[in-house]
């Protein structure tokens, strides 16, 4: 992780060098760029207080139970994922996670699995394309969600069409669920915020290629193809 963190920085110094040159996987940089700001707006006026207030009311033994209450509703879906990736063996591990900890674990809470040795995955349908062989499209920052691809956009509108919370009633629970979900994801990423303004003398291109290069790195399982392949591109292959 430290290696591509480093290699983004580096691709994000050499393009904030030649400002005449627009990446070709980021066609749409300039409403990208709009866009960005209104996220990075939002998050600075009201997602990063409200982390930060949930980090420091809330003591760090229950946020590790938020956080393996959602793990484990996900990781139906990432085995369901890996099954459509032909990975079963992963697949089976995922459910397995998901049997023990829904039910030993106390609906997920506590994260038994683990240390059972079931080794926790992360997939979902943006990935399942990419190991099908579409490729990426053009880079884009979606409104609150932030960094994606045509291809990443289609897949997590399909991981939000099929998450349980979406079903969870009355409605006002749903939204308290959503809401928490989104602090715990958020407050997770607080320290990795820090980072970025410290370390990026262009935070979007920074973002953009680290984004990028760990999208590529997990479709391929860590082991991303040496030559060029249509990741790199801004079309959207569908074979």
């Amino acid at each position: 992780m430290l290696r591509i963190v480093c290699a983004a920085l580096l691709a994000a110094l050499a393009g904030c060098a030649s400002t005449a040159e627009r990446d070709p996987r980021d066609p749409l940089e300039p409403l990208n760029r709009s866009i960005y700001r209104f996220n990075d707006t939002v998050d600075v006026a009201v997602a990063q207080p409200v982390a930060r207030a949930y980090r420091q009311v809330v003591p760090g033994e229950i946020r590790d139970r938020v956080r393996n209450f959602f793990g484990n509703i996900g990781d139906f879906f990432i085995g369901v994922n890996n099954f459509l990736q032909g990975k079963f063996e992963d697949g089976v591990s995922d459910w397995a996670r998901v049997a023990f900890n829904s039910t030993v674990g106390l609906f997920g809470i506590h994260d038994i699995a683990t240390d059972m040795g079931y080794e926790k995955h992360n997939e979902d349908f943006g990935q399942t394309f990419g190991r099908w062989g579409a490729g990426p499209g053009p880079y884009l920052v979606l409104p609150i969600i932030g960094s994606s691809d045509l291809r990443d956009g289609i897949g997590s509108g399909i991981d939000l069409y099929v998450d349980p919370l979406g079903e969870v009633r009355p409605y006002h629970l749903q939204y308290a669920l959503w809401a928490l979900r989104f602090t715990q994801l958020r407050a997770d990423l607080l320290d990795a915020s820090r980072i970025l303004e410290e370390a990026a003398l262009d935070k979007y291109a920074f973002q953009r290629d680290a984004y990028l290069q760990r999208r590529l790195s997990l479709v391929y399982d860590g082991q991303p193809p040496r030559r060029k392949e249509p990741e790199d591109q801004s079309v959207l292959l569908s074979s």
